[in-house]
């Protein structure tokens, strides 16, 4: 008997661990929130995703901690836009089994205007050249990507109004990095997350896939909700401070008549300020879009002395609690923000 349990649990040990092992859930890290957003609904069931910069935080130009590198080097799989956009990962990443780069794996100019609506045409608007004098400002090759160097001291004196070239958020040749702005993209980073963990954890593929089915229903309802809650303010023309939104602006056909490039950080000198009361002044905008880092302080000095509202933006989506549904709420939370403050509700 003594003999026999000798021989037993050895092999029941080895069982709850074969069987521990099979039940860990996949740890799953993502760099930014608005993927974790999109993560959260595909691990639906399972460990939520994690989420590296916490918001508010500048992929830009972060600097990785020691406690950085571990969590990376201890995630089955980091979810991240692509070194466009985490060049700080780059080192850490590229070419790692446990890396998920998004942007390489979407194709960023196939157009998918929202439902019930054609392509957008930004022709259909008032000429740009109209909006802004490109001669006021710095040759755009001074700042090639203001998506990647908005927060340089540099830019604080430039204003990049511009909608012109590929209408894609970023008009200076450059790749926009905020692809989670387009539906398209995030179902598309939905498919590319599931088919990824499924691999890496086919035990609970059905899972997996029928979380993907569900966010695609819930994102084509989204969509339609919010064509239907922009559609009176399609034709409102609006600055934004930063340049990100491209992709938004084409699928949902609205009338953005260019950006400013503002350091968040510091208060925008004289220069600037004239700059973009000139542009508000010449483009009759009806609103001005900052985002929540934005002092309110810089935010009014930029509108001083014209007829523009003050609109706030979050394309991070730094309040949004995470869960199967939190995508849809960050749209909708968009939509609602930019609608607010076209049509001048209250």
């Amino acid at each position: 008997m003594r003999a026999l349990f000798s021989l037993t649990l050895p092999l029941l040990l080895t069982l709850s661990s074969l069987l521990s092992g099979q039940a860990r859930a996949l740890e799953v890290l993502t760099t930014i929130k608005p993927l974790q957003l999109i993560a959260s609904a595909i691990t639906d069931g399972s460990t939520a995703p994690a989420l590296l910069l916490s918001p508010g935080t500048s992929p830009h130009d972060y600097a990785l901690r020691p406690s950085d590198v571990r969590q990376i080097k201890q995630a089955d799989l980091v979810v991240w836009v692509g070194p466009e956009l985490e060049g700080f990962l780059a080192p850490l990443l590229e070419n790692q089994a446990n890396s998920l780069a998004l942007l390489a794996q979407i194709d960023t100019d196939d157009h998918h205007p929202a439902p019930g609506q054609d392509h957008y045409d930004h022709a259909d608007h008032a000429d740009h050249a109209d909006h802004a004098d490109h001669a006021d400002h710095a040759d755009h090759a001074d700042h090639d990507d203001h998506s990647h160097r908005h927060h340089e001291q540099a830019d604080t004196d430039n204003i990049g109004v511009d909608s012109d070239a590929d209408g894609h958020g970023h008009r200076h040749g450059e790749q926009d990095t905020h692809i989670w702005l387009d539906p398209h993209h995030a179902e598309k980073i939905a498919s590319l997350l599931a088919e990824r963990l499924s691999q890496l954890d086919p035990v609970n593929r059905d899972l997996y896939q029928s979380n993907l089915a569900a966010f695609r229903t819930g994102l084509n309802e989204t969509d339609q909700q919010v064509a239907e809650r922009l559609a009176p303010a399609a034709g409102i023309g609006y600055f934004v401070f930063h340049d990100a939104y491209g992709y938004w602006e084409d699928h949902y056909q609205l009338a953005s008549l260019g950006y400013f490039t503002v350091n968040p950080e510091r208060s925008p000198g004289a220069k600037t300020v004239s700059r973009i009361h000139k542009a508000l002044q010449q483009s009759q905008a009806q609103c001005v879009f900052a985002e929540p880092q934005f002092r309110p302080a810089v935010v009014e000095a930029v509108i001083r002395g014209t007829n523009a509202r003050i609109g706030i933006l979050d394309p991070l989506g730094a309040d949004i609690k995470i869960g199967a549904q939190s995508y849809f709420t960050f749209m909708l939370q968009l939509a609602n923000s930019m609608a607010v403050c076209l049509l001048n509700e209250t």
